[in-house]
């Protein structure tokens, strides 16, 4: 069996040959003998449709997507469905790049797209260690967490608790959470010594 998969996130992506319909058609020109759609940001790869349809699929079937990107957020995980799917005898045909399958052109083609999905990853990678680099060099804080709580919210939570306030007094006054309370106050106290 051939099934097609289409994916659209919003409706701008009419205007760009991404539409639904233009999906379909193209899908539908290509041989798919069954279509399923879902209507979801690229960014979860929970879709249901496409969850639905992965269970379905078996030994002889064949995928057909428009691209990569229909349900894939990127390529490492594209490459990761595709590996998946092959495993199990599926072949993958993207419109816009080519067929996989358990052949050694289509094993080619999957190696090929890994070392992307590689270099792809690397380069995000590097790109965000310079960008921490840049901005540890302007002094600001770029590891861990974002502080919840700003200074004059953890500020008045220590002065209720200099008052005599117990510590759910203050959690419950200001949201601040017992442990985080405990941390201000050390590190305050730590401060204070230096």
């Amino acid at each position: 069996m051939i099934y097609g998969y289409a994916r659209v996130s919003t409706t701008k992506q009419a205007a760009n040959g991404n539409s639904l319909e233009d999906q379909t058609r193209a899908l539908r020109d290509a041989g798919a003998e069954k279509i399923v759609s879902d209507s979801f940001t690229g960014t979860k790869m929970d879709r249901p449709e496409f969850t639905k349809l992965r269970e379905t699929l078996k030994d002889g079937d064949t995928l057909v997507v428009c691209k990569l990107d229909r349900f894939a957020r990127t390529v490492v995980e594209g490459v990761s469905v595709i590996r998946e799917l092959i495993e199990r005898g599926v072949t993958v045909k993207i419109l816009n790049m080519g067929t996989v399958e358990n052949t050694p052109t289509g094993k080619v083609t999957l190696t090929v797209m890994m070392a992307f999905a590689e270099f792809e990853r690397d380069m995000i990678v590097e790109r965000t260690q310079a960008g921490k680099a840049v901005a540890r060099a302007n002094g600001k804080k770029v590891d861990g967490r974002p502080k919840k709580y700003n200074a004059d919210k953890v500020g008045l939570a220590l002065r209720l608790l200099d008052e005599g306030h117990s510590y759910t007094q203050v959690e419950k006054e200001t949201g601040i959470s017992k442990s985080t309370l405990i941390r201000a106050k050390r590190e305050r106290t730590a401060a204070e010594l230096e």
